[in-house]
């Protein structure tokens, strides 16, 4: 059955950022969460054959008692539903830091399930443009284009953290495939973003940017070379396909950020933080921060602190700077093109969580359980982890489409 488990882990980790575009009906929900069922029904029976389950590292037991934390929220919530949906999707999120920690057991599976993640991206990015091509959305006048289920504002983000991943991916790949999978996204993935017209998704992709930058250049003189050429060229083709109104969007960052409202977000914050001062140390219950904040039902926090603090206090504000934290020291103790990967996408999170409630989405449990389980590899096959990230354009390990370990 670990066999089976596996190959459900890459599946889930293509699904993830598109995940929302195919939707089925309750109980079901997005595709993702269809598969992170079935990775939990195949991951029992190859533990008991197993015989053992990996000791949990020190992220595991955060995010485990943070999870714990959160139920125990229950006994003193405002809104006893809300907190029972959240906690369901707490669980079916989080359990990824467990299950890649459990069943990704080398550096070639850690690249595989990167390699699932940038393919997903793909498809993020292409249903993305498809928007933007649809009649539809010519007709009407539409400037602001993302993949359907998702908003704009999680399209682009969930697009950013594509990017350093594919920027790392690139050397080491030994086929077509993968040269394309990699290399390609890169414009691809930038489109898409510009297209969602979205300013905090385009401010996290400048450092992502700058990540895939530093990843491709140094020690590459011809790509330096080549980098100066293609890139204004290709730059100037993006632009002239970003429609002029969705470009005009992104013109308002600086005004936003000097004497604007940040669409809103400060008059929702404001009000979160009377939420989280009427109960500062356990909170007000897992999901019941439109409720203690006194907003609409389709509102959100738009800050990934202010709501765990309003949902779980200081208490789960504390746990969640433990994961963080641990999440970074871990970057930070790699080596080579996979720390400087991890640690932009660290950085394209935590700016993204500035303005998004980030702590709700899949994406951001598969970032911290692949950033436990590069640091668990680094320690036991530094070598081989060496080899299959390499600097410099070495050729690294061939890995063939769907091959795990």
């Amino acid at each position: 059955m670990r066999p089976v488990a596996k190959a459900i882990l890459l599946g889930l980790a293509f699904a993830i950022p598109w995940e929302f575009s195919i939707e089925l009906e309750e109980p079901l929900g997005p595709v993702a969460r269809i598969l992170g069922i079935l990775l939990l029904i195949a991951a029992v029976p190859a533990v008991l054959q197993a015989g053992r389950v990996r000791r949990p590292g020190a992220m595991q037991w955060a995010v485990l008692a943070l999870f714990v934390w959160f139920c125990i929220s229950c006994f003193w919530t405002i809104d006893a539903e809300a907190s029972l949906l959240k906690l369901r999707a707490y669980f079916q999120e989080m359990m990824i830091v467990w299950l890649v920690w459990e069943f990704a057991d080398t550096p070639r599976d850690l690249r595989m399930l990167l390699r699932a993640y940038v393919a997903g991206s793909w498809e993020l990015a292409i249903i993305t443009i498809a928007n933007f091509a649809t009649p539809e959305a010519v007709a009407s006048g539409q400037i602001r284009f993302f993949a359907e289920g998702l908003d704009p504002n999680d399209t682009a983000r969930f697009l950013d953290l594509g990017i350093p991943i594919a920027a790392l991916l690139i050397d080491g790949e030994t086929t077509w495939r993968g040269r394309i999978l990699a290399w390609g996204y890169l414009p691809l993935g930038v489109l898409a973003v510009l297209l969602t017209a979205s300013r905090g998704g385009f401010i996290a992709a400048v450092p992502a940017m700058a990540g895939a930058a530093i990843l491709l250049l140094p020690h590459h003189p011809r790509r330096a070379i080549a980098g100066a050429i293609v890139v204004p060229l290709l730059g100037a083709a993006i632009v002239s396909i970003v429609p002029n109104e969705t470009q005009g969007r992104l013109n308002t960052i600086v005004q936003e950020i000097q004497g604007g409202d940040l669409n809103e977000r400060v008059n929702i914050w404001q009000q979160g933080w009377q939420a989280f001062v009427r109960a500062p140390v356990v909170g007000t219950g897992a999901g019941t921060f439109v409720d203690a904040a006194g907003l609409g039902p389709i509102d959100t926090a738009h800050n990934t602190a202010l709501s765990i603090a309003v949902g779980g206090g200081l208490c789960a504000l504390f746990l969640a700077t433990a994961i963080l934290a641990l999440a970074i020291r871990t970057a930070m103790r790699l080596r080579g093109p996979l720390a400087v990967a991890l640690a932009t996408a660290l950085l394209v999170w935590m700016i993204s969580s500035l303005t998004a409630s980030t702590e709700e989405n899949r994406s951001t449990w598969l970032l911290l359980a692949v950033v436990a389980m590069a640091g668990r590899i680094a320690e036991e096959e530094p070598e081989m982890l060496a080899g299959v990230f390499p600097a410099g354009g070495s050729a690294g390990f061939p890995l063939a489409a769907g091959q795990l370990s």
